[in-house]
């Protein structure tokens, strides 16, 4: 039950009570062909976010991280917001949330508001891209049963990720949703803000009209920085609907979601719906103007190692993106490993390779040992295997790795036991925990400075530029095995809309043929 008169505004509520504003926080983007599931283990670990997180917990740890649960605090605590944290839990993206574990979050969310008395609001820091097993919209699902909690007059306001598959059940039943600018996404607190912004708004009585479009054809995640062309102007019209107090969100999408609503799309809320429809025609003509160019260069591995050290300059950056973490992927791919190696590449480095056997091994052999392992390659990706070789153990470490970039913006990364392992020129840091490489901390903690190699391996996909684009020489994309394809179409789909093309110019979606 809302406790705030809906014509009321900040200034005339007669007992001039501080808002009172329920925040809560579940976030996966799924990867329906990815290896591994996410469990209730990777939601308590964090992999990269925060650690699943309860109460005074969220208000503890997350003020100064770059996520939208930090902007929105520092929102509510200027604005003197009476603010109950429920619970936050995300983990690093990958296969389909286990039942289970959505029930249990999704439930502990429930229960929080059921038990938090009235409300005038409600902030919810979600990802837009969860698929579950047994509710492939997630955050859909989601929203549905908060606003059945809560009911129809109580503001539900969401912070979602750039790369959100938005489906109507979503923008039914959120009164305003809010998206991120950058990919890389150096927004995210920023965006929490604007979205407790506009939460302050509907708390104090606005209503602004919505208009939703999906568009047509999907955009490989590897051509979507918004520090390039296309994304780069279709950015720049998102912003600009902040001058005409407006609300306007570009979602590019995650396109390895099998379900019907993965697709991009746009969501405008504006004073009439005139304005509203007006603003998301506009942008979703941009849109569709703009599919020719999210095209980019992919290499074979040989092809980019062969070209980065006959680079005059380092380091070069080769990305790894169809084993990135921050899509799905395991991290444990050796690919681009094994086209250093056969290369004999001097001054190169690679990481996160995720294998904590490995790295158990590098810890009881100590630092200086020289031992045999079979490296990574565990995930079962078709055309990839453990590395066999003879490593020596440059640098231990706990695990411990404080984030400073722009991405991870002062996150404090534990990924367990961990080495720096050589063979020939090639450094290889290994960890016990998956976590995308977008910070060069990420190789500092395990004594490599990236400044001072000639090849840097990044399993990431854009992320990564944010904190390394400043140091690169060149950065050279590369198809190396992986669960995410550069291109949705060579995934094997059985539910999206037919029709829909699943690359920039390609073949549509027909289910007799894809599946």
């Amino acid at each position: 039950m809302r406790r705030t008169d809906p014509a009321a505004t900040s200034d005339d509520r007669p007992d001039r009570r501080p808002f009172r504003v329920a925040l809560a926080g579940f976030l996966h983007e799924s990867n329906s062909f990815a290896p591994s599931p996410a469990d209730h283990a990777a939601f308590q670990q964090g992999g990269g976010y925060l650690p699943l997180s309860r109460g005074a917990e969220i208000l503890a740890r997350a003020p100064g991280v770059n996520l939208p649960v930090a902007g929105a605090i520092e929102h509510a605590r200027a604005q003197g917001w009476d603010l109950l944290p429920l619970v936050w839990a995300g983990a690093v993206p990958s296969a389909p949330v286990t039942a289970d574990c959505f029930a249990a979050i999704t439930e502990e969310i429930l229960r929080g508001l059921r038990a938090a008395g009235p409300l005038d609001g409600v902030f919810l820091d979600l990802h837009g891209a969860m698929v579950a097993e047994g509710a492939p919209d997630g955050e859909g699902a989601l929203l549905a049963r908060v606003r059945a909690v809560v009911g129809p007059d109580v503001p539900v306001v969401a912070a979602l990720d750039l790369h959100g598959n938005i489906s109507p059940l979503m923008v039914e039943s959120a009164d305003l949703m809010v998206g991120f600018r950058t990919y890389p996404h150096v927004d995210m607190a920023e965006t929490g803000r604007r979205a407790a912004e506009w939460l302050d708004r509907l708390m104090a009585g606005a209503r602004p009209a919505r208009a939703f479009r999906q568009g047509d054809y999907l955009i490989p995640i590897a051509w979507q920085a918004t520090d390039r062309q296309p994304a780069r102007d279709l950015y720049a019209q998102v912003a600009a609907g902040d001058d005409k107090g407006a609300c306007l969100s570009l979602f590019m999408g995650f396109p390895a979601a099998d379900f019907a609503d993965c697709r991009p799309s746009v969501l405008a809320y504006a004073d009439t719906q005139a304005e509203a429809d007006a603003l998301a025609d506009g942008l979703a003509q941009a849109l569709r103007g703009a599919e020719d160019g999210f095209r980019g260069e992919c290499l074979d591995p040989a092809e980019a190692v062969a070209r980065a050290m006959r680079h005059p300059g380092g380091p070069v950056i080769l990305v790894d993106t169809q084993d990135n973490p921050g899509a799905g992927g395991d991290s444990d791919t050796t690919g681009i490993l094994r086209a250093l190696v056969a290369a004999d590449a001097q001054d190169a480095a690679i990481g996160l390779i995720w294998d904590p056997e490995a790295a158990r091994a590098a810890h009881a052999a100590g630092q200086g040992a020289t031992l045999a392992l079979a490296l990574g390659g565990r995930s079962g990706t078709p055309g990839d295997a453990p590395f066999e070789g003879r490593f020596t153990v440059e640098h231990l470490s706990d695990g411990a790795c404080h984030a400073t970039g722009p991405y991870y913006g002062g996150a404090h990364l534990t990924l367990g036991p961990a080495a720096c392992l050589r063979i020939g020129g090639v450094r290889v840091a290994v960890a016990s925990e998956k976590a995308q490489m977008a910070d060069r901390e990420m190789f500092r903690f395990l004594g490599i400075t990236p400044e001072d190699q000639a090849i840097l391996v990044v399993k990431s996909s854009n992320h990564f530029r944010a904190d390394f684009a400043p140091i690169a020489a060149a950065i050279l994309t590369c198809a190396a095995p992986g669960p995410m394809p550069v291109s949705p179409a060579a995934l094997p789909f059985r539910h999206l809309s037919p029709g829909l093309r699943l690359e920039p110019g390609g073949a549509p979606f027909t289910p007799s043929a894809q599946g």
